[in-house]
């Protein structure tokens, strides 16, 4: 019992302090895009998101895992931080000079001549994320995330600041550059002169094949699923236009913030938790249910809301000329339902060091997922892509399950029973919520306040009169954040 409670104390503060960091970051970055979406057009938008898959595939290959093998392996010496640390800055350099060298080919690939300048540029973030690697990874394997949290909100203020001036000021898509840069400097700055590590003259072969063994394999798995929505950003904007690369992106962008941020809490927060833990099955399991059953209780009412509101809350954050992106929106929130939910089954398997199969049954999903969108896409156009991408993030949290089942002993269907009554409840009330509130005929943003307050009356209603276990579980993490709060209070005053 002490140790249960110990772990959940431990899991709530790791949690708070995770969702401080990425909220603060998502939000702040999302209010300066509602800023510049009235400034700029889904032409600059989709400029942008046409490098991104160049500078993201880069920074997969700069950690090469080597940041989760890190936080997995139980004794990492100093020799093993800096081997990597001039492994990883190494790296940085060669691929900055590569994307140098290729983005005259890469701007006339989509014929866009701008973009040569804006990715020589946008690319220096390469050595800034390089630099501070080992920093950030040994705050994560202490399980210290308030000063990441604490960082990364600084540091996203500044950014933001500095980006509405420039949007202002009219340097247009470069607001956006130069908001990423300052982002990741600030963070880079913020991070050397808090953690007092500081690389030493040796590199080792042998740490580096050792940490690599492990690594390697969580390297090829970020690289396959992140190649995987890169080429669909990359085939939209070959194929159709940037205007529909960036409707499309807004789209995605704007979901995000419902499902992948709140899992990227628990995942952030898991990992290293569960690689503590990796001996201990049974508490394993209990963890995967606890943090599972949590976030859907969060995050499927939330998907439903925005599924029911999607078209004034577009008009209202980005104005009338992003209507094309609200399609889109929907169909990527049926898409984050499980997609918030397969990352936090695939973590377990890789913090318990199954770093292979998490690799191997990657490139059996992205193979399969590459095949539904490309193939969506080519007959169905985008209406096929979207079909292909909500298809395969719901097969792809089966199989994730089904792993779960196989090696930590949390068996799927056991899982699939677990989230059912969120499941049922939230689409009963959103069906429910959106035949009330039609019959009353209301103007657009009415209509839409309506339905928020309704669906959280029905919803809140359907928890205290049923009490599932999903809502048990979110009441003790939030009592549990309550009593660290107050505990440090308490200290406090004793000091």
């Amino acid at each position: 019992m002490a140790k249960e409670q110990g772990i959940r104390y431990k899991a709530a503060s790791v949690m708070k302090w995770t969702a401080v960091s990425t909220y603060s970051s998502r939000i702040i970055k999302f209010i300066s895009e509602v800023i510049l979406a009235r400034l700029l057009t889904p032409y600059d938008f989709g400029c942008i998101g046409m490098l991104a898959m160049f500078v993201g595939l880069s920074e997969t290959f700069i950690d090469s895992g080597f940041g989760s093998a890190l936080i997995q392996k139980k004794n990492a010496t100093q020799v093993d931080y800096s081997t990597i640390f001039y492994f990883n800055l190494s790296l940085s350099v060669v691929l900055y000079m590569l994307l140098f060298a290729c983005a005259p080919a890469i701007a006339r690939f989509y014929e866009i001549s701008e973009l040569s300048d804006v990715l020589r540029v946008q690319a220096l973030i390469l050595f800034l994320y390089a630099f501070n690697l080992i920093q950030t990874n040994q705050l994560k394997k202490k399980l210290n995330f308030k000063i990441l949290a604490i960082i990364s909100v600084i540091s996203s203020i500044t950014a933001l600041v500095i980006c509405i001036v420039l949007a202002y000021m009219g340097f247009g898509v470069w607001a956006l550059v130069v908001r990423n840069l300052v982002s990741r400097g600030l963070r880079s700055l913020f991070l050397w002169f808090y953690v007092k590590w500081r690389p030493i003259l040796v590199f080792s072969w042998k740490s580096l094949r050792e940490l690599f063994g492990f690594g390697m394999y969580m390297m090829l798995t970020h690289l396959f699923t992140n190649m995987s929505s890169y080429i669909q950003t990359l085939l939209v904007g070959k194929i159709y236009s940037p205007e529909i690369l960036g409707f499309y992106t807004k789209a995605d962008g704007a979901e995000s913030l419902a499902s992948r941020s709140i899992s990227k809490v628990i995942v952030r927060a898991s990992y290293p938790l569960y690689a503590k833990m990796q001996d201990d099955k049974a508490t394993l399991q209990n963890m995967v249910k606890r943090f599972t059953m949590t976030l859907s209780y969060f995050t499927f009412p939330a998907l439903f809301i925005l599924l029911l509101v999607a078209k004034p809350f577009f008009i209202l954050l980005f104005t009338e000329k992003w209507l094309v992106s609200v399609p889109y929106f929907q169909m990527l929130c049926i898409a984050g339902l499980a997609q918030c939910l397969q990352s936090v089954n695939m973590q377990t398997i890789s913090a318990t060091g199954k770093s292979r199969v998490t690799f191997t049954w990657t490139v059996i999903k992205r193979a399969f997922s590459l095949m539904l969108i490309i193939g969506g896409l080519i007959i169905w156009g985008m209406k096929g892509l979207l079909c292909g991408v909500v298809i395969n993030h719901w097969l792809a949290y089966f199989v994730n399950i089904g792993l779960v089942s196989k090696y930590i002993g949390y068996k799927w269907y056991r899982q699939l029973l677990d989230l059912l009554p969120v499941t049922i409840a939230t689409i009963i009330i959103a069906v429910i919520t959106f035949v009330c509130v039609e019959m009353l005929h209301l103007t657009m943003y009415a209509d839409a306040v309506v339905k928020i307050i309704l669906y959280i009356i029905l919803y809140s209603g359907w928890s205290h009169f049923f009490k599932p276990e999903a809502f048990s579980y979110s009441k003790v993490v939030i009592h549990t954040f309550k009593d660290t709060m107050s505990s440090k209070k308490t200290k406090k005053s004793k000091a």
